[in-house]
């Protein structure tokens, strides 16, 4: 498989002046007012030079910055990769390009702090496997896959988190068979355009992979800049000579947990640099190492009802004063937007609650609302991914990571409240714009500048070949 023919995955190509005009036509009596603007007659603004200017107008601002606050109406303005001002009016110049984003709203990029993303050939191929079956048939046949598999698969999750919005994501990637697969999974990060924390993982040979040292390759290679999308982590297991490597490399720590007591051992290497998986079957004594130590949680609530991880720990985080983010975590069986993730936390722990409350128990927990739950998707997931002073808010400063969603489609519309739409209403449908550091991504509904043809021909041939090589059956049905 040719991993990039012709760089023809992500094209080169633009948006035409058109198709750009369609979206700004009727806001172009007002704008002429100010003179023959930019953004009348150029190309799509993610193909511009980082020292443009993009100017997104009228929309309902959600920021998720507490000292910022929210506006019914306000615009913000893009200064090359990132956020330059938010007000209630900014007058447009002739340097900018304009968005009309009256009947949007704009908030941030979500944040997943979790994902297999080397399997993005392979979605829903599991729809209704346990956590044993994910282990045997999906780890199972990572022997089989090539660099090249690797690379479309991760290119697959990447455009795919684009499109249902999430601008960043922790590639948590157990499939570093050779340093040539874990430079494959990074080349496809990198060309998606996604914000990604590339978690470097074990593979076929086990999750104490024979490269247990190519992290420091990695750090000195692809990660040797701190101003790039791409930053490192240690997707590792509960090992401490694998964390002891990471720190000296400089990476956050990711790690499973899900059986009872895994973390006592722990006690005293515990810290913020640590974000726990899962966590169903912890003890009080594990959630106070957690909540004392300031190490963080992930969790992926429709997995870990569906597979069998236990309930959960949604309460538990709150209990503890830790505030949780969330994760897909595989598409092997699980939709790869954040919708699905928001909904199943809020509604189950406002069941929870609520079973408690109607048992007759007195001072319970308040329950969660849904601005909540989408600052556990943007804001905290940001935090959890050592990115919380780059993005997961629309903050001046901080990096261009912004959403627009369509709310005149029938599915939300009338809103008449805009974290609820979000939470209960939308769906990947509407996500019209997706901004990435300043670029856009997606844009009326479409992945910008993506040749979905052939990366579908080389994910299917990938998926194909996998399968075959692994003794399995490619029927659909």
């Amino acid at each position: 498989m040719n991993r990039n023919p012709g760089k023809s995955n992500i094209s080169e190509k633009s948006l035409t002046r058109k198709t750009f005009l369609t979206g700004t036509a009727a806001l172009a009596a007002g704008w002429m007012a100010f003179g023959t603007s930019r953004s009348m007659g150029a190309d799509h603004p993610g193909t511009n030079p980082e020292s443009d200017r993009i100017l997104i107008k009228s929309g309902c601002v959600l920021t998720m910055d507490p000292g910022i606050g929210d506006f019914e109406n306000a615009d913000i303005l893009i200064s090359g990769s990132e956020i330059s001002a938010i007000l209630q009016e900014i007058t447009p110049e002739d340097d900018m390009y304009i968005i009309d984003a009256s009947d949007k709203i704009i908030m941030p990029g979500f944040v997943d702090t979790h994902r297999h993303m080397w399997q993005g050939s392979i979605r829903n191929i599991l729809p209704d496997g346990l956590l044993g079956d994910y282990v045997q048939q999906i780890l199972g046949i990572r022997e089989h896959y090539r660099p090249d598999d690797v690379y479309i698969g991760n290119l697959v999750s990447a455009l795919g988190a684009i499109n249902a919005g999430v601008t960043t994501v922790l590639d948590w990637s157990h499939i570093g068979n050779s340093p040539e697969h874990t430079d494959a999974a990074i080349d496809a990060l990198r060309e998606s355009g996604i914000r990604a924390v590339y978690g470097f993982g074990g593979g076929a040979a086990g999750p104490d992979n024979q490269f247990p040292d190519d992290i420091v390759r990695l750090r000195n290679t692809h990660f040797s800049s701190e101003d790039q999308l791409l930053t490192l982590a240690l997707a590792g297991g509960l090992n401490e000579s694998q964390w002891a490597i990471a720190r000296e490399a400089g990476a956050r720590i990711s790690v499973h947990v899900n059986g009872t007591g895994q973390l006592l051992p722990f006690a005293e290497l515990l810290g913020p640099d640590i974000t726990c998986i899962h966590c169903p079957n912890l003890l009080d004594e594990e959630w106070e190492l957690l909540a004392g130590s300031g190490a963080s949680v992930s969790i992926a609530g429709p997995i870990e009802m569906q597979m069998g991880h236990g309930i959960p720990p949604i309460q538990q985080c709150l209990d503890y004063g830790i505030t949780p983010s969330l994760s897909v975590d595989v598409e092997t069986q699980m939709p790869g937007d954040m919708f699905t993730q928001m909904l199943s936390i809020f509604t189950l722990q406002r069941m929870q609650i609520l079973s408690r409350q109607r048992a007759g128990e007195e001072n319970l927990p308040e329950l969660l609302t849904v601005r909540d739950v989408v600052e556990f998707a943007t804001r905290q997931g940001a935090i959890d991914n050592g990115l919380g002073q780059v993005t997961g808010t629309l903050t001046p400063g901080k990096k261009a990571d912004i959403v627009l969603l369509d709310t005149k489609r029938i599915n939300v519309f009338p809103v008449n409240n805009a974290y609820g739409a979000i939470v209960h209403g939308c769906d990947t449908g509407n996500i019209d714009t997706v901004i990435i550091g300043g670029k856009i991504k997606k844009w009326q509904g479409e992945l910008a500048d993506a040749d979905l043809d052939q990366i579908l021909k080389q994910a299917a041939q990938s998926r194909d070949y996998v399968l075959k090589e692994a003794g399995i059956s490619a029927s659909i049905i």
